[in-house]
């Protein structure tokens, strides 16, 4: 079920470097740039499509550095996550992406699905330098999986 990650990972790389490369269409109720802050901040019914996935989400947050716009330190989209590719489908309660270490972390309810089965965690962790990714089953509680044959 390793391919399962694969949508988290897409949703990662829509975020890092391909973002600015490839076209990507944000729509919320609200959009609102706290330059104070470092924060763009896209709230209520979002719909975030990218050539190779499409998020939902009820909030999306993106965090940057002095460099502006185009130096995300963190990207979180919480409430009713759902990251979606052509062959797969993960959902959860909050997602967060930072480029600095490469890593995405989505929580709350993990479930990931393809034509190969479906894994359900509290956590899954995807690192992309290592292409290791992990699901736990976070307090007391233990991943599970079905899985069919092809």
């Amino acid at each position: 079920m390793l391919r399962a990650a694969f949508a988290v990972l897409f949703f990662a790389v829509s975020v890092g470097p391909a973002f600015a490369q490839q076209p990507v269409e944000i729509t919320a109720d609200t959009f609102t740039v706290q330059d104070t802050a470092h924060e763009a901040v896209f709230t209520g019914n979002v719909l975030v499509k990218h050539p190779t996935v499409t998020v939902w989400a009820d909030k999306v947050v993106a965090t940057y550095g002095e460099g502006g716009t185009s130096d995300i330190e963190t990207f979180e989209a919480t409430g009713a996550v759902r990251l979606k590719t052509d062959e797969q489908d993960a959902t959860g309660e909050r997602a967060v992406f930072t480029p600095a270490d490469q890593l995405l972390r989505l929580t709350g309810n993990v479930k990931v699905t393809n034509s190969g089965g479906t894994v359900n965690a509290s956590e899954l962790v995807v690192n992309l330098e290592t292409n290791v990714s992990t699901f736990t089953g976070g307090k007391g509680g233990r991943v599970t999986g079905v899985f069919t044959t092809q």
